[in-house]
């Protein structure tokens, strides 16, 4: 079954006292396009989390963002009196070089000052990093679940599509009748005035009209054109085609082509051309497809 290569997925996972949030974001792109915003605490994870997202998601522009907060009020931040007795020295200083008063609230002015909190940093227990990795895979298949979704509506297209360009093959059968009782006339219009005005070989003549219906005959056509649009639609069971789907539609494109140089025929063109119109639909419904 066919995926969308654009998708949202996102988990949250309560933990001690703790919450853990993670949204993924997919875009399209060839290739696997990896953007991971984490703390710098989980960075020695982050090759493990990689090779998670890049098997769940295969392939796109993806973006991950995890989020964790205390579900209680942290305890801990102090004031570092160190760097705030240097900050009053060096604003001392300062206001005596230049003769200014210092401000009136030195203390509200210190508090300002970056750095002047100090945190105890600490890094993530065993526990709770396995908690926050299944809580990535449950983004994963969020996302995939959302994938999914969006895959059924590009097939649908899809399928709606590939049945016109079925429709329009059926179309030109009615025609081919017509088509060939005029080029037979205007064979046999130029072979009558040959005959008057000039001599000809017969047989080199034989040969080159039975080369030259060879050429007229749009049956092989017909027939492959036919059998890539089965099998295109074959292949929308298959997981992962999008590229697959694309080599397809590049015969299909093949084929409807040829069908157009060979038809010599105005209304068969004008099927021919809603053909290349279905076809460069499904084109760019592609690139939506992983």
């Amino acid at each position: 079954m066919i995926r969308s290569m654009t998708g949202f997925g996102k988990a949250v996972i309560a933990f001690e006292t703790k919450k853990i949030q993670i949204e993924l974001k997919a875009l399209n792109s060839k290739q696997l396009d990896l953007n991971m915003k984490i703390p710098a605490e989980l960075r020695h994870v982050e090759y493990e989390w990689r090779n998670l997202i890049s098997s769940g998601l295969q392939r796109g522009k993806i973006e991950m963002n995890l989020n964790l907060s205390d579900t209680q009020e942290r305890e801990g931040s102090v004031i570092d009196s160190a760097l705030a007795a240097y900050y009053l020295k060096q604003l001392k200083k300062l206001s005596d070089d230049l003769g200014f008063d210092p401000p009136q609230d030195i203390a509200g002015f210190l508090l300002k000052m970056p750095g002047i909190f100090s945190t105890e940093e600490s890094v993530p227990d065993t526990e709770l990093t396995l908690v926050i990795k299944n809580c990535l895979l449950q983004a994963i298949e969020s996302l995939d679940q959302f994938r999914l979704k969006e895959g059924k509506v590009l097939e649908a297209d899809l399928v709606a599509r590939i049945d016109v360009i079925l429709s329009l093959l059926q179309q030109i059968e009615p025609l081919e009748d017509e088509r060939t009782q005029t080029v037979k006339q205007r064979l046999l219009r130029n072979l009558n005035e040959l005959a008057v005005n000039a001599k000809f070989d017969e047989n080199r003549m034989e040969q080159e009209l039975i080369y030259y219906l060879e050429k007229f005959d749009i049956t092989e056509e017909k027939v492959r054109l036919k059998q890539h649009c089965e099998y295109f639609l074959q292949t929308l069971a298959e997981d992962n085609a999008g590229k697959k789907l694309g080599f397809i539609c590049q015969e299909i494109g093949r084929e409807i082509n040829t069908l157009g140089s060979k038809a010599n025929h105005a209304g068969i063109q004008r099927y021919v051309v809603q053909m290349k119109d279905e076809l460069e639909k499904m084109k760019e419904q592609l690139f939506n497809i992983l």
